[in-house]
């Protein structure tokens, strides 16, 4: 037997080959691998992949599931004449830690005077009822299955419309007797005229526990405060993305008689491109804060989801850069969904579809989704 049939005869039975100390210099190698050789690398790799299914197998994933010592108090909007709504609840910061109490909350942005500035994909929904907000709102409920409205008073600005408190009285009547569900009631931004407005609304509504938006640093928020313990309403606590401000603000706020129940934080929300990694660095932050035990932060959280709109990006025209009817409720969405993701419980939203896709969403993570069978997600993309 020549020494190659030696060879061969040994590696039939061979499983793998190793060389020591071997050097070759060539100018140029062609390999032929033999069937004998081949059949030695194929019973490696199946070896290999035999070894990589046992220790797979002997692997079981488990979530990094931690429990807290703190809890988020709830916070319930509507009234006698209305539907019920609660915010917070939650013990733990994701839903693989801790399915969530309570489903997160989409509310209806409505304005009490005609929004000639909304982008085209928002306005076409709702240009046919501007000149109303009861009858804005009413459509919000009926046709877009509206939770909640946020009516926003813009006109009562001294530099928008000036309206004076009796009139916005009555915008706020019309919008209250229009709809059974939750308000969100807010002023124009105007810091002065803000907190009279706020204080009317809440005489207004008495008995209605509307959320009023909003109590800020920057103005009378001892009026806000006292007219909501008054009335009976909970107050929207507003800081700029600083959590030292938040908890001065809600010390404040509870010093003039409100309780962690009748409190919701706002610490602004940063649209998608124009600065959300600060929003998710302050909610998180702001969450796990209150999860670990800090009292004067244990409660429900909001975002101006509709500052999404503010970003080019969902309103230009640019071929592009796809169709704004599409582009525009995506950036909307999205910037919810990751607000949601940081442990907010109730979104401010303009366009009917972000509001639809993200009340979906938001269901998935309450304790009575995870009672029912699994569904299929796999189609919330498709809605676009």
């Amino acid at each position: 037997m020549d020494t190659m049939s030696q060879i061969l005869k040994l590696l039939e039975k061979t499983d793998s080959i190793e060389i020591n100390e071997f050097r070759m210099d060539v100018d140029e190698l062609e390999l032929t691998i033999m069937p004998t050789l081949q059949n030695v690398v194929q019973k490696v790799v199946e070896k290999q992949i035999e070894a990589k299914k046992e220790f797979e197998s002997q692997i079981e994933f488990k979530y990094p599931v931690k429990d807290y010592a703190g809890k988020v108090n709830e916070v319930k909007l509507g009234g006698k004449n209305r539907k019920t709504v609660k915010l917070g609840g939650q013990t733990s910061l994701y839903r693989f830690e801790e399915p969530q109490p309570n489903a997160p909350t989409v509310t209806f942005d409505v304005f009490d005077i005609p929004m000639n500035g909304l982008p085209r994909p928002i306005k076409e929904n709702f240009e046919d009822v501007m000149h109303s907000p009861g009858e804005w709102a009413q459509k919000a409920v009926k046709e877009f299955g509206a939770d909640m409205i946020t009516l926003h008073l813009i006109g009562t600005d001294p530099k928008v419309k000036d309206k004076s408190l009796k009139d916005a009285a009555k915008d706020l009547e019309e919008v209250l007797q229009a709809v059974k569900v939750p308000l969100v009631i807010g002023g124009s931004g105007n810091p002065k005229k803000d907190p009279l407005v706020l204080e009317m609304a809440a005489e207004v509504a008495d008995g209605e526990r509307c959320l009023l938006a909003s109590a800020n640093l920057d103005l009378d928020y001892q009026k806000i405060a006292q007219a909501a313990v008054k009335h009976d309403h909970a107050v929207l606590s507003w800081a700029i993305s600083d959590i030292n401000m938040q908890k001065v603000l809600n010390k404040a706020l509870m010093k003039e008689g409100l309780t962690a129940n009748d409190i919701v934080m706002d610490p602004t929300t940063c649209a998608l491109g124009y600065g959300i990694e600060f929003s998710i660095d302050v909610m998180t932050r702001t969450r796990l804060s209150a999860l670990k035990g800090d009292e004067i932060l244990q409660m429900p959280m909001s975002s101006g989801t509709t500052n999404a709109w503010g970003s080019r990006e969902a309103w230009m025209k640019k071929d592009e850069w796809g169709p704004t009817k599409y582009r525009g409720p995506i950036w909307e969405v999205v910037t919810g969904l990751t607000m949601m993701l940081c442990g907010v419980d109730i979104f401010m939203m303009l366009h009917p579809l972000s509001v639809k896709t993200l009340k979906e969403i938001g269901t998935t993570l309450t304790y009575e989704y995870k009672s029912k069978e699994s569904q299929d997600i796999s189609d919330w993309i498709n809605k676009f």
